[in-house]
């Protein structure tokens, strides 16, 4: 399938702090600030709304679908990368070694390798020529990015990402035009 349209990917607003024994990945909400953050991102006439399942995702573009008048419609595969690592103060270090090593995967995670090549097949799935917003997260739209070309996404842009980050994909005969913070 050739993507056609936009794409607008939306990284999360800013999220609670994962935590030992605090809400799961599905459950863990925006912080207050955050909830201020996806309130101001009413920015576009979108077509379609899809979101990760996870509750900041879908809190952040919640108000957008809200002003357009649509569902925001959750898609499995739209979930932040499984690192196979468990809430840790020292995550940097192993994202550095999985971002070095994009084929190294932890007992039951993902590579990094294996969420790019979902990412750009969930988002060219999702392209069908209208301006579809997507709600995600951090590292599965850096993922993405680099799915479709962007060889300047690393490992210090994914860790400066800002919360929310808004990057548009416009596909012309398949290849996309790509914009965002830092690009």
């Amino acid at each position: 399938m050739t993507p056609r349209g936009e794409l607008v990917l939306v990284r999360h607003a800013e999220s609670e702090i994962p935590r030992p024994g605090g809400p799961d990945e599905y459950h863990r909400p925006l912080s207050a600030t955050g909830l201020v953050q996806a309130d101001d991102l009413v920015l576009t006439r979108p077509t379609r709304v899809v979101s990760s399942p996870y509750l900041r995702a879908v809190q952040t573009v919640a108000p957008l679908a809200r002003a357009a008048g649509l569902p925001v419609d959750t898609v499995h595969e739209l979930r932040e990368w499984d690192s196979g690592l468990e809430p840790t103060p020292d995550y940097a270090r192993h994202y550095a070694a999985s971002w070095a090593d994009p084929e190294l995967a932890r007992p039951g995670g993902e590579s990094l390798a294996q969420l790019t090549e979902r990412a750009v097949a969930a988002l060219t799935a999702l392209a069908d020529g209208g301006v579809v917003v997507v709600g995600s997260h951090g590292t599965f739209v850096a993922r993405a990015l680099v799915g479709f070309g962007v060889s300047t996404v690393d490992w210090p842009f994914s860790r400066a990402m800002p919360m929310p980050a808004v990057y548009r994909l416009r596909f012309t005969s398949g290849h996309p035009h790509i914009t965002g913070p830092g690009l």
